[in-house]
């Protein structure tokens, strides 16, 4: 029932208001109090009624937050002094597509132990359903502003720069007002929020950020920032209009975030810049899979500075568990404010790195086949998240995607014709396995 990053899936087909009853009767079974929040999908409010109600029947008082970024509601459980917060969101997924992500207190999403445990509940209809005098209520409730305070004092910027955000029709206004509040002067691209995302797609990728870039490049911007949804991802555009990659801001990020010896959490997809660049002052990268939620468990441990993921997740244990899109905007303002983004990037030594996705319908069975092949073929073989092959001069990683029908096909190498040719015997043998 869930993926990666939660529930997802079609509204009326995978995700429907029966499932998020369930989901709410599920998680009410041993929670006192629940923070809820949702991102504009039209699809937001009748799930999130539903899930409250299914709270309520089972004594459990909820906290409505209403249109909130999903990182305000998961900081908002310890805020709140909650037990458990619910994400209605489907973050960077297309308008027709909703989902629920439940958080702990820590601002840590759901483990895979407290995830099996709701969908056990919700397969066998396990709920503690209360008499009608023993229900739980449901209040108003704003984190907004604490957010904002919280984002404020993250960061400290002497010279303000001109700032360029595109919100993306989503829920992340917030990352506006925390700029605003800083001193940076703000203009902002598809600030209104609409849950059929009419100015842009949802997930912030370079093609879908082209106006950031063109409008940053052609007026005195210093940098954009961009929000999926939900805005727990952000990714940005250099003052000279250049979008910055994943992999590039991961390396920025971390290398400002960490201290010689300590170690950085990045996923099994991560480009070897990153730990190319970072090993430049003794600070390695932990490999976990993907999912923000494997990202911060590496992160809650000692040592381990910052935790990122080059879909534009980002997260600091000194301030959350959560990936927290206007954090992250916030801390690049502070580090372009201090020297270009443009010339931090180009210290950072990048490879030809292929990333592309392959519909499939059946993909737990593709991939048994996959690792069966690759068995066969390879030596050097991970299958901490997919199956991930380290050639020496380059590597691949086929996995499945946690949100959507999908294979995931990541491949890179320092060498430009080696990447395309590594990339290109990675999508036969994916196609190999499909048939």
């Amino acid at each position: 029932m869930f993926g990666t990053s939660g529930i997802r899936g079609p509204v009326g087909e995978t995700v429907t208001a029966d499932l998020a009853l369930s989901v709410g009767r599920a998680l009410g079974v041993e929670a006192e109090r629940v923070v809820v929040g949702r991102d504009p999908r039209e699809s937001g409010e009748l799930l999130t009624d539903a899930l409250s109600a299914g709270l309520r029947e089972s004594g459990t008082h909820v906290l409505d937050l209403g249109l909130a970024a999903t990182p305000t509601v998961a900081r908002a459980v310890a805020w709140e002094d909650a037990d458990a917060g619910v994400s209605i969101t489907a973050s960077h997924n297309p308008p027709e597509d909703n989902g629920i992500k439940l958080w702990q207190a820590s601002g840590q999403a759901f483990d895979a132990e407290r995830r099996e445990t709701i969908s056990e509940r919700v397969r066998e209809d396990a709920a503690d359903l209360r008499a009608w005098d023993d229900l739980g209520t449901r209040r108003d409730a704003d984190a907004r502003e604490r957010h904002l305070e919280a984002l404020v004092d993250a960061v400290d910027i002497a010279d303000p720069p001109s700032v360029i955000v595109d919100v993306g029709n989503g829920a992340g206004g917030l990352t506006v007002d925390a700029l605003q509040e800083l001193g940076c002067s703000v203009e902002t691209l598809n600030a209104q929020p609409d849950g059929a995302f009419p100015g842009r797609p949802s997930e912030p990728t370079a093609e879908n950020c082209e106006s950031l870039a063109t409008l940053v490049a052609e007026t005195d911007a210093d940098l954009g920032i961009a929000h999926d949804g939900d805005a727990d991802r952000m990714r940005a555009v250099a003052g000279d209009g250049t979008y910055l990659s994943g992999d590039v801001t991961l390396a920025l990020f971390a290398r400002a975030a960490a201290d010689t010896g300590q170690r950085v959490a990045a996923p099994v997809d991560t480009s070897l810049a990153v730990a190319d660049h970072l090993a430049e002052i003794d600070v390695t990268v932990e490999r976990t899979k993907v999912g923000d939620v494997y990202v911060a468990d590496r992160v809650a441990d000692d040592g381990v500075a910052f935790g990122g993921e080059p879909s534009g997740a980002w997260i600091w244990p000194d301030a959350t568990l959560c990936p927290d899109g206007p954090l992250a905007a916030c801390r690049l303002v502070e580090l372009a404010a201090e020297r270009p983004l443009a010339a931090r990037a180009a210290e950072i030594d990048t490879y030809p790195i292929h990333r592309d996705s392959v519909e499939v319908a059946e993909k737990a069975a593709v991939m048994e086949r996959v690792q069966d092949l690759v068995a066969d073929r390879y030596d050097a073989v991970e299958t901490l998240d997919g199956v991930r092959v380290d050639l020496g001069d380059g590597w691949f990683l086929l996995r499945a995607s946690g949100t959507q029908p999908l294979v995931r096909i990541t491949a890179e190498a320092r060498d430009a014709g080696r990447a395309e040719t590594i990339a290109a015997d990675a999508r036969d043998l994916l196609e190999t396995a499909r048939s």
